[in-house]
């Protein structure tokens, strides 16, 4: 089994890259599981997401951040029970989820994460600027969530360029074409 995460900030394109992924690895007759957080399928999931659209600052960040923890980590609980039934599990969104936290704790933070919590196989970051992922964002006609304005994503992809060492970076401001490509490239560079 090979486990799969596609990360990246709000309007990158972290889903589309995802679902790539997925039809790729299934066209080679690969089972595959793909879960995105926040799920719509659990309970902490969607209170992650209800969070994520709550207006008040603060508060409903930590709130979000509590919610979101309990998804990835009951997703985990589901792999380690599932997995072996599984070719391939892709997660859309986890461990980059520590940009969020304020700037100097980044680093020490997403340490701390990637020595708690399992590591992928393969770790793929979808990278975007923020003004096209603003833009993307905005032409959903959705309510913003709390991390969707500008200067948001500016400081977050900032802080995502402090840790996204390690990670295979995908550049998602050309077409869905483009970006298939450099995953396909990810997958013949990494899967042996």
């Amino acid at each position: 089994m090979t486990w799969y995460v596609v990360d990246g900030m709000d309007g990158s394109g972290k889903s589309t890259a995802g679902n790539i992924l997925k039809a790729h690895l299934e066209s080679r007759g690969r089972k595959v599981l793909d879960i995105t957080h926040p799920t719509e399928h659990r309970f902490v999931g969607r209170v992650a997401d209800k969070f994520l659209h709550m207006e008040g600052g603060k508060f409903w960040e930590i709130l979000a951040a509590i919610f979101y923890i309990m998804d990835v980590v009951a997703s985990l609980f589901y792999v380690r029970r599932h997995g072996r039934m599984y070719d391939d599990i892709i997660f859309v969104r986890y461990s980059l989820a520590v940009a969020y936290v304020p700037t100097f704790m980044v680093p020490m933070t997403y340490r701390i994460v990637e020595s708690v919590l399992p590591v992928p196989d393969i770790k793929i970051y979808v990278d975007i600027s923020p003004d096209v992922a603003f833009e993307r964002i905005k032409s959903r006609g959705e309510s913003l969530e709390l991390f969707e304005t500008p200067d948001r994503l500016s400081k977050t992809r900032g802080k995502i360029m402090l840790i996204s060492e390690g990670w295979n970076i995908v550049d998602n401001s050309g077409s869905e074409v483009n970006l298939e490509e450099q995953i396909v490239d990810v997958l013949e560079s990494e899967v042996k």
